[in-house]
């Protein structure tokens, strides 16, 4: 028997009202929950990993390759070796943040009070480092100094790339780390391999030799770029005062280029009896038949190298010593 024509058609129109309501019983789709906001970043430290909170109230900072990269981000600091920072720094001589001293008397005890819950430790500090994880054992230490063995270059870069992820700071990290190797490809191509180069430093009126490769602050230089060394000494130091040397020995070395530390530059301008590197090195008599002073082809670091020593001295330091090598083929 077949179905009337009406009771199919009212069927039908069951079925589609079923099916609409089917589908409005169905839950709605929600919108996928945002992930809540990381509160701690993991880095590698000298000392292995640390987990690192993002909201340290209290920062404490005593590594002076560390400051002007500090300052520069604007990053507050309950305590620092304000002792040890170079008059370039804002953080110098602002009295809100309580002064450590220095590496030779330091007041811990007041590192201790701030309740320190992040510390940039290293360079000068880095002998207090058991000292402070005794007294501050709730604070998170980091040290960042340029490890023995492992390439300087990369070692800088290093270090503002992981205070770049501890701050939020990646971008500003990678424009350092971008200048910096900027630098450095231009005074390799701008450095003739056949010019010899003498790096020096100077403090109390005295000139020590900074040896190649190991030598403080400019002994790194020698293998960054590909330098050709005036004079190499046997058993030389990475001492800060440099290793003795004659003048007469830098005279008979005779090097195309001197690069110079001045140490007293950073820390020694207020005694009346400090001589600036230029009037040591250029008013010596016996000096005045090297090539390097007759072409006038010294090239100074930065005056509070002694005091810095971060990414952006040797930024400057490289794009100097470029202009120079530059310059001289003009």
């Amino acid at each position: 028997m077949s179905v009337p024509r009406f009771l199919g058609a009212t069927a039908l129109g069951l079925v589609g009202v079923l099916t609409i309501a089917g589908c409005a019983s169905q839950p709605a789709a929600t919108a996928e929950e945002p992930k809540p906001a990381a509160t701690s970043v993991t880095i590698e430290d000298n000392h292995g990993t640390h987990e690192v909170s993002l909201d340290a109230a209290s920062i404490v900072a005593t590594d002076n390759r560390t400051f002007q990269t500090l300052a520069d981000w604007g990053i507050e600091l309950s305590a620092a070796a304000r002792a040890l920072m170079p008059a370039t720094n804002p953080y110098k001589d602002d009295e809100s943040i309580v002064d450590l001293g220095n590496h030779r008397e330091p007041d811990l005890e007041a590192l201790v009070a701030v309740e320190p819950d992040l510390i940039i430790n290293g360079q000068r500090f880095a002998q207090y480092y058991g000292d402070i994880q005794a007294l501050a054992p709730d604070a998170t230490i980091i040290e960042l100094d340029p490890r023995e063995g492992e390439p300087f270059d990369a070692e800088l870069k290093r270090q503002v790339t992981v205070l770049g992820q501890v701050f939020g700071k990646q971008d500003e990290a990678k424009k350092l780390v971008d200048d910096f190797d900027a630098a450095v490809e231009r005074a390799k191509a701008a450095y003739d391999d056949a010019d010899t180069v003498m790096a020096v430093n100077t403090s109390g009126g005295e000139i020590g030799y900074i040896a190649p490769g190991v030598g403080r602050a400019l002994g790194p230089i020698f293998d960054l770029i590909g330098l050709t060394p005036a004079l190499e000494v046997e058993d030389a130091t990475d001492d800060h005062q440099g290793d003795d040397i004659s003048v007469e020995a830098i005279a008979q070395s005779n090097p195309a280029w001197i690069l110079v530390m001045d140490r007293d530059a950073a820390v020694a301008t207020d005694d009346p009896n400090y001589k600036q590197a230029a009037e040591i090195l250029v008013g010596s008599e016996a000096l005045a038949s090297v090539d390097a002073v007759k072409n006038e082809q010294i090239v100074y670091m930065p005056a509070d190298t002694y005091t810095n020593e971060g990414i952006q001295t040797y930024t400057k330091f490289l794009n100097d010593f470029a202009d120079a090598l530059e310059d001289a083929k003009n």
